[in-house]
């Protein structure tokens, strides 16, 4: 369980950084990236990160039936997908149950 909670501090963490260095280089998705960051932001760079991480462990696969590419390189590509969709869904539950505490509480 500490693992999941370091690894979700780790790739908001991650995820912070890319979303300050598009906001330095200009590919900002709106004003409020490029002050700082907002939580789409934050959002769009962990799903953009899970998709280059799937996409890599994908190509990685391809070229080692192919004979191109070593083994011990895709399982690491493959490991590293699975850990940053697993982050994700795992921060994914957590946005959706402070959301659903939202709704219950009184008004």
């Amino acid at each position: 369980m500490a693992d999941d909670f370091g690894s979700a501090i780790n790739a908001h963490r991650e995820a912070a950084g890319a979303v300050r260095e598009a906001g330095q280089t200009g590919n900002a998705l709106s004003p409020a990236d490029a002050g700082g960051g907002s939580f789409a932001g934050m959002v769009q760079a962990s799903l953009s990160t899970a998709k280059e991480a799937g996409m890599r462990a994908e190509q990685l696969s391809m070229a080692q039936i192919a004979g191109e590419e070593n083994m011990v390189e895709v399982v690491t590509a493959v490991a590293n997908a699975e850990h940053t969709l697993e982050t994700v869904v795992a921060v994914r539950d957590k946005v959706l149950q402070a959301y659903q505490e939202i709704l219950r509480m009184p008004i």
